[in-house]
Protein backbone atom coordinates (compact mmCIF):
# COMPACT_ATOMS: atom_id res chain seq x y z
CA UNK A 1 0.00 0.00 0.00
CA UNK A 2 1.31 3.44 -0.85
CA UNK A 3 2.36 5.42 2.18
CA UNK A 4 0.59 8.61 1.13
CA UNK A 5 -2.85 10.00 0.37
CA UNK A 6 -4.04 12.36 -2.32
CA UNK A 7 -3.73 15.86 -0.85
CA UNK A 8 -4.23 19.33 -2.26
CA UNK A 9 -1.09 20.91 -3.70
CA UNK A 10 -0.20 24.39 -4.86
CA UNK A 11 2.26 25.51 -7.49
CA UNK A 12 3.19 28.83 -9.05
CA UNK A 13 0.92 30.40 -11.66
CA UNK A 14 2.24 30.61 -15.20
CA UNK A 15 1.34 31.58 -18.72
CA UNK A 16 -1.64 29.70 -20.13
CA UNK A 17 -1.46 27.30 -23.05
CA UNK A 18 -3.41 28.07 -26.26
CA UNK A 19 -6.22 26.02 -24.69
CA UNK A 20 -6.15 26.35 -20.88
CA UNK A 21 -5.78 22.96 -19.27
CA UNK A 22 -5.81 21.72 -15.68
CA UNK A 23 -3.00 19.39 -16.76
CA UNK A 24 -0.66 22.33 -17.26
CA UNK A 25 1.66 21.79 -14.26
CA UNK A 26 1.85 25.56 -13.73
CA UNK A 27 -1.92 26.13 -13.56
CA UNK A 28 -2.56 25.60 -9.86
CA UNK A 29 -6.06 27.10 -9.74
CA UNK A 30 -7.37 25.21 -12.77
CA UNK A 31 -5.90 21.97 -11.47
CA UNK A 32 -7.46 22.42 -8.02
CA UNK A 33 -10.95 22.95 -9.52
CA UNK A 34 -10.62 20.02 -11.91
CA UNK A 35 -9.13 17.71 -9.27
CA UNK A 36 -11.99 18.28 -6.83
CA UNK A 37 -14.62 17.38 -9.44
CA UNK A 38 -12.63 14.46 -10.81
CA UNK A 39 -12.16 12.73 -7.46
CA UNK A 40 -15.75 13.39 -6.39
CA UNK A 41 -17.05 11.43 -9.39
CA UNK A 42 -14.29 8.88 -10.09
CA UNK A 43 -15.60 5.28 -9.90
CA UNK A 44 -13.93 2.82 -7.54
CA UNK A 45 -15.92 -0.30 -8.48
CA UNK A 46 -16.39 -2.11 -11.78
CA UNK A 47 -20.16 -2.08 -11.25
CA UNK A 48 -20.10 1.70 -11.75
CA UNK A 49 -18.71 1.20 -15.27
CA UNK A 50 -21.30 -1.26 -16.59
CA UNK A 51 -23.87 -0.25 -19.21
CA UNK A 52 -26.35 -2.71 -20.80
CA UNK A 53 -26.81 -2.50 -24.58
CA UNK A 54 -29.58 -4.13 -26.61
CA UNK A 55 -28.43 -3.58 -30.20
CA UNK A 56 -24.80 -2.49 -30.64
CA UNK A 57 -25.51 -1.49 -34.25
CA UNK A 58 -28.15 1.03 -33.18
CA UNK A 59 -27.71 2.39 -29.66
CA UNK A 60 -30.79 4.10 -28.31
CA UNK A 61 -30.29 7.62 -26.90
CA UNK A 62 -30.31 6.43 -23.29
CA UNK A 63 -27.68 3.74 -23.94
CA UNK A 64 -25.40 6.16 -25.74
CA UNK A 65 -25.88 8.76 -23.04
CA UNK A 66 -25.05 6.23 -20.31
CA UNK A 67 -21.85 5.07 -22.04
CA UNK A 68 -20.65 8.63 -22.62
CA UNK A 69 -21.55 9.76 -19.10
CA UNK A 70 -19.53 6.86 -17.68
CA UNK A 71 -16.60 7.66 -19.95
CA UNK A 72 -16.75 11.27 -18.82
CA UNK A 73 -16.30 10.14 -15.23
CA UNK A 74 -13.69 7.44 -15.79
CA UNK A 75 -12.46 7.60 -19.42
CA UNK A 76 -13.89 4.09 -19.79
CA UNK A 77 -17.10 2.07 -19.73
CA UNK A 78 -17.95 -1.64 -19.79
CA UNK A 79 -20.90 -2.47 -22.05
CA UNK A 80 -22.80 -5.75 -22.20
CA UNK A 81 -24.86 -6.69 -25.25
CA UNK A 82 -28.04 -8.67 -24.72
CA UNK A 83 -27.28 -11.14 -27.56
CA UNK A 84 -23.52 -11.89 -27.45
CA UNK A 85 -23.61 -14.11 -30.56
CA UNK A 86 -24.75 -11.13 -32.67
CA UNK A 87 -21.58 -9.13 -31.92
CA UNK A 88 -19.50 -9.65 -35.05
CA UNK A 89 -16.80 -7.37 -36.44
CA UNK A 90 -19.33 -5.21 -38.24
CA UNK A 91 -21.31 -4.67 -35.04
CA UNK A 92 -18.12 -3.81 -33.19
CA UNK A 93 -17.20 -1.09 -35.69
CA UNK A 94 -20.78 0.18 -35.77
CA UNK A 95 -20.78 0.54 -31.99
CA UNK A 96 -17.44 2.34 -32.08
CA UNK A 97 -18.65 4.72 -34.79
CA UNK A 98 -21.67 5.78 -32.77
CA UNK A 99 -19.26 6.82 -30.01
CA UNK A 100 -17.07 8.89 -32.30
CA UNK A 101 -14.37 6.32 -33.11
CA UNK A 102 -13.99 6.34 -36.88
CA UNK A 103 -10.24 6.27 -37.66
CA UNK A 104 -8.61 2.95 -36.81
CA UNK A 105 -5.02 1.79 -36.54
CA UNK A 106 -4.01 -1.04 -38.86
CA UNK A 107 -1.20 -2.50 -36.76
CA UNK A 108 0.93 -5.47 -37.77
CA UNK A 109 -1.52 -8.10 -36.50
CA UNK A 110 -4.82 -6.44 -37.43
CA UNK A 111 -7.09 -7.60 -40.24
CA UNK A 112 -8.34 -5.54 -43.19
CA UNK A 113 -10.97 -3.96 -40.91
CA UNK A 114 -8.24 -2.90 -38.43
CA UNK A 115 -9.48 -5.41 -35.85
CA UNK A 116 -7.04 -7.65 -33.99
CA UNK A 117 -8.15 -11.09 -32.80
CA UNK A 118 -6.40 -11.53 -29.46
CA UNK A 119 -5.95 -15.25 -28.93
CA UNK A 120 -3.05 -17.63 -28.37
CA UNK A 121 -1.15 -18.10 -31.62
CA UNK A 122 1.63 -20.65 -31.63
CA UNK A 123 2.67 -19.97 -35.23
CA UNK A 124 3.35 -16.88 -37.31
CA UNK A 125 4.67 -13.43 -36.37
CA UNK A 126 1.79 -12.62 -34.00
CA UNK A 127 2.96 -15.33 -31.63
CA UNK A 128 6.10 -13.30 -30.93
CA UNK A 129 4.01 -10.61 -29.19
CA UNK A 130 2.69 -11.13 -25.65
CA UNK A 131 -0.97 -10.17 -26.38
CA UNK A 132 -1.11 -13.30 -28.57
CA UNK A 133 0.16 -15.59 -25.79
CA UNK A 134 -1.35 -16.63 -22.47
CA UNK A 135 1.31 -14.76 -20.49
CA UNK A 136 0.69 -11.82 -18.20
CA UNK A 137 0.56 -8.37 -19.79
CA UNK A 138 2.12 -5.72 -17.55
CA UNK A 139 0.88 -2.15 -17.18
CA UNK A 140 0.78 -0.16 -20.42
CA UNK A 141 -1.25 2.05 -22.69
CA UNK A 142 -1.96 0.78 -26.18
CA UNK A 143 0.28 1.87 -29.05
CA UNK A 144 2.78 3.63 -26.79
CA UNK A 145 5.35 3.12 -29.58
CA UNK A 146 3.28 4.72 -32.38
CA UNK A 147 4.51 7.93 -33.97
CA UNK A 148 2.53 11.09 -33.21
CA UNK A 149 0.46 10.95 -36.41
CA UNK A 150 -0.81 7.51 -35.34
CA UNK A 151 -1.26 8.16 -31.62
CA UNK A 152 -3.85 5.84 -30.08
CA UNK A 153 -6.47 7.89 -28.24
CA UNK A 154 -9.05 5.15 -27.62
CA UNK A 155 -9.63 1.46 -28.10
CA UNK A 156 -12.43 -1.06 -27.82
CA UNK A 157 -11.88 -4.55 -26.41
CA UNK A 158 -14.72 -7.08 -26.88
CA UNK A 159 -14.89 -10.54 -25.31
CA UNK A 160 -16.05 -13.35 -27.60
CA UNK A 161 -14.77 -16.15 -25.34
CA UNK A 162 -13.10 -15.82 -21.93
CA UNK A 163 -10.29 -18.07 -20.78
CA UNK A 164 -11.00 -21.17 -18.73
CA UNK A 165 -9.02 -19.52 -15.92
CA UNK A 166 -7.45 -16.09 -15.58
CA UNK A 167 -7.35 -13.32 -18.15
CA UNK A 168 -8.50 -10.60 -15.75
CA UNK A 169 -7.78 -6.95 -16.51
CA UNK A 170 -6.69 -4.23 -14.14
CA UNK A 171 -7.66 -0.73 -15.26
CA UNK A 172 -6.59 2.75 -14.16
CA UNK A 173 -7.65 6.09 -15.59
CA UNK A 174 -4.47 8.02 -16.57
CA UNK A 175 -6.03 11.16 -15.09
CA UNK A 176 -5.98 9.46 -11.68
CA UNK A 177 -2.34 8.50 -12.16
CA UNK A 178 -1.66 12.14 -13.05
CA UNK A 179 -3.23 13.29 -9.78
CA UNK A 180 -1.01 10.98 -7.73
CA UNK A 181 2.09 12.15 -9.62
CA UNK A 182 1.27 15.83 -9.39
CA UNK A 183 0.25 15.71 -5.73
CA UNK A 184 3.52 13.98 -4.89
CA UNK A 185 5.68 16.42 -6.88
CA UNK A 186 4.64 18.72 -9.75
CA UNK A 187 8.16 18.31 -11.13
CA UNK A 188 7.34 14.66 -11.82
CA UNK A 189 4.70 15.86 -14.28
CA UNK A 190 7.06 18.36 -15.86
CA UNK A 191 9.71 15.67 -16.32
CA UNK A 192 7.27 13.21 -17.89
CA UNK A 193 6.07 15.92 -20.30
CA UNK A 194 9.58 16.41 -21.67
CA UNK A 195 9.72 15.67 -25.43
CA UNK A 196 12.45 13.08 -24.86
CA UNK A 197 11.17 11.51 -21.63
CA UNK A 198 10.51 8.17 -23.34
CA UNK A 199 12.62 6.29 -25.87
CA UNK A 200 11.24 3.16 -27.55
CA UNK A 201 13.80 1.31 -29.68
CA UNK A 202 12.94 0.32 -33.25
CA UNK A 203 11.22 -3.00 -33.88
CA UNK A 204 13.60 -4.93 -36.12
CA UNK A 205 12.70 -8.39 -37.43
CA UNK A 206 15.02 -10.44 -39.63
CA UNK A 207 17.15 -7.38 -40.27
CA UNK A 208 14.17 -5.29 -41.42
CA UNK A 209 12.85 -2.27 -39.52
CA UNK A 210 9.15 -2.99 -38.93
CA UNK A 211 8.67 0.10 -36.81
CA UNK A 212 11.02 3.03 -36.36
CA UNK A 213 12.27 4.10 -32.95
CA UNK A 214 10.03 6.51 -31.07
CA UNK A 215 11.05 9.40 -28.82
CA UNK A 216 8.39 11.41 -27.02
CA UNK A 217 6.68 12.41 -23.77
CA UNK A 218 4.98 10.09 -21.29
CA UNK A 219 2.36 12.71 -20.47
CA UNK A 220 1.03 15.30 -22.90
CA UNK A 221 -1.80 17.74 -23.47
CA UNK A 222 -4.03 17.72 -26.54
CA UNK A 223 -3.49 21.23 -28.02
CA UNK A 224 -7.07 21.73 -29.27
CA UNK A 225 -8.95 20.47 -26.20
CA UNK A 226 -6.55 20.55 -23.24
CA UNK A 227 -7.12 16.84 -22.55
CA UNK A 228 -4.42 14.62 -21.08
CA UNK A 229 -2.84 11.78 -23.03
CA UNK A 230 -0.38 9.18 -21.78
CA UNK A 231 2.15 6.77 -23.27
CA UNK A 232 3.56 4.14 -20.96
CA UNK A 233 4.84 0.59 -20.68
CA UNK A 234 6.13 -1.21 -17.63
CA UNK A 235 8.27 -3.54 -19.75
CA UNK A 236 11.78 -2.18 -19.28
CA UNK A 237 13.06 -4.30 -22.16
CA UNK A 238 11.08 -2.17 -24.62
CA UNK A 239 11.62 1.34 -23.28
CA UNK A 240 14.32 3.64 -21.95
CA UNK A 241 13.61 6.66 -19.80
CA UNK A 242 15.40 9.98 -19.91
CA UNK A 243 18.48 9.66 -17.73
CA UNK A 244 17.99 12.47 -15.23
CA UNK A 245 17.17 12.27 -11.53
CA UNK A 246 13.63 13.68 -11.69
CA UNK A 247 12.47 11.53 -14.61
CA UNK A 248 13.87 8.39 -13.02
CA UNK A 249 12.17 9.25 -9.71
CA UNK A 250 8.88 9.95 -11.50
CA UNK A 251 8.95 6.58 -13.27
CA UNK A 252 9.72 4.76 -10.00
CA UNK A 253 6.85 6.60 -8.32
CA UNK A 254 4.45 5.74 -11.16
CA UNK A 255 5.46 2.07 -10.91
CA UNK A 256 4.73 2.22 -7.18
CA UNK A 257 1.27 3.64 -7.87
CA UNK A 258 0.53 0.83 -10.31
CA UNK A 259 1.72 -1.85 -7.88
CA UNK A 260 -0.29 -0.46 -4.98
CA UNK A 261 -3.87 -1.12 -4.02
CA UNK A 262 -5.21 2.39 -4.64
CA UNK A 263 -9.01 2.74 -4.52
CA UNK A 264 -9.39 3.91 -8.13
CA UNK A 265 -7.87 0.81 -9.69
CA UNK A 266 -10.55 -1.49 -11.16
CA UNK A 267 -10.20 -5.25 -11.63
CA UNK A 268 -12.54 -6.96 -14.08
CA UNK A 269 -12.77 -10.12 -16.19
CA UNK A 270 -14.83 -9.58 -19.31
CA UNK A 271 -17.58 -12.14 -19.97
CA UNK A 272 -18.91 -13.14 -23.40
CA UNK A 273 -20.74 -10.20 -24.95
CA UNK A 274 -19.01 -7.66 -22.75
CA UNK A 275 -16.52 -5.05 -23.90
CA UNK A 276 -14.38 -2.21 -22.67
CA UNK A 277 -14.51 1.10 -24.52
CA UNK A 278 -12.01 3.65 -23.26
CA UNK A 279 -9.74 6.62 -23.90
CA UNK A 280 -6.61 4.43 -23.84
CA UNK A 281 -6.49 3.85 -20.10
CA UNK A 282 -3.64 2.13 -18.30
CA UNK A 283 -4.32 -1.60 -18.15
CA UNK A 284 -2.92 -5.06 -17.53
CA UNK A 285 -4.00 -8.64 -18.18
CA UNK A 286 -3.30 -11.57 -15.89
CA UNK A 287 -1.93 -14.83 -17.23
CA UNK A 288 -4.60 -17.32 -18.29
CA UNK A 289 -5.26 -20.94 -19.20
CA UNK A 290 -7.36 -22.11 -22.11
CA UNK A 291 -9.39 -25.33 -21.88
CA UNK A 292 -7.46 -28.48 -22.87
CA UNK A 293 -9.90 -29.02 -25.72
CA UNK A 294 -12.11 -26.69 -27.70
CA UNK A 295 -11.72 -23.02 -28.56
CA UNK A 296 -9.67 -20.78 -26.29
CA UNK A 297 -9.88 -17.20 -25.11
CA UNK A 298 -10.75 -14.72 -27.89
CA UNK A 299 -11.08 -10.97 -27.62
CA UNK A 300 -11.48 -8.50 -30.48
CA UNK A 301 -9.61 -5.20 -30.28
CA UNK A 302 -9.96 -2.04 -32.37
CA UNK A 303 -7.59 0.88 -31.74
CA UNK A 304 -8.61 4.39 -32.78
CA UNK A 305 -6.86 7.69 -33.42
CA UNK A 306 -10.04 9.41 -32.19
CA UNK A 307 -11.07 10.17 -28.64
CA UNK A 308 -14.52 9.01 -27.51
CA UNK A 309 -17.07 11.65 -28.54
CA UNK A 310 -18.32 14.03 -25.88
CA UNK A 311 -15.52 13.29 -23.40
CA UNK A 312 -13.31 16.33 -24.02
CA UNK A 313 -12.67 18.60 -21.05
CA UNK A 314 -14.90 21.36 -22.37
CA UNK A 315 -17.79 18.86 -22.49
CA UNK A 316 -17.11 17.55 -19.00
CA UNK A 317 -16.41 20.61 -16.93
CA UNK A 318 -18.02 23.62 -18.57
CA UNK A 319 -20.75 25.54 -16.79
CA UNK A 320 -23.27 24.52 -19.46
CA UNK A 321 -22.52 20.81 -19.71
CA UNK A 322 -22.48 18.76 -16.53
CA UNK A 323 -20.80 15.40 -16.12
CA UNK A 324 -23.97 13.36 -16.55
CA UNK A 325 -25.38 15.34 -19.51
CA UNK A 326 -24.75 14.23 -23.08
CA UNK A 327 -25.16 16.45 -26.10
CA UNK A 328 -25.29 14.52 -29.38
CA UNK A 329 -22.22 14.99 -31.52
Amino acid sequence: MLGFAINSMTSPASTARPVPSPFDPDDAAGYARWRERKLALAPTEAAELRVPVRDPRALDPDERAAILATCRRANMAIYRVSEPDDMDRGALLALAGQLGLKRFDRNLCADEEAISALEVRSHGPAGEYIPYTNRRLSWHTDGYYNEEARRIRAFLLHCVRPAAQGGENELLDPEIAYIYLRDANPDYVRALMAPDAMIVPANVRNGRVVRAAFVGPVLGIEPRTGDLFMRYTERSRFVRWRNDRTTQAAIRFLAEILRSDIPYKVRYRLAPGEGLINNNVLHTRSAFQDPPQGPGRLLLRARSYDRIAGTALNRRFSTKVEMDDVVAE
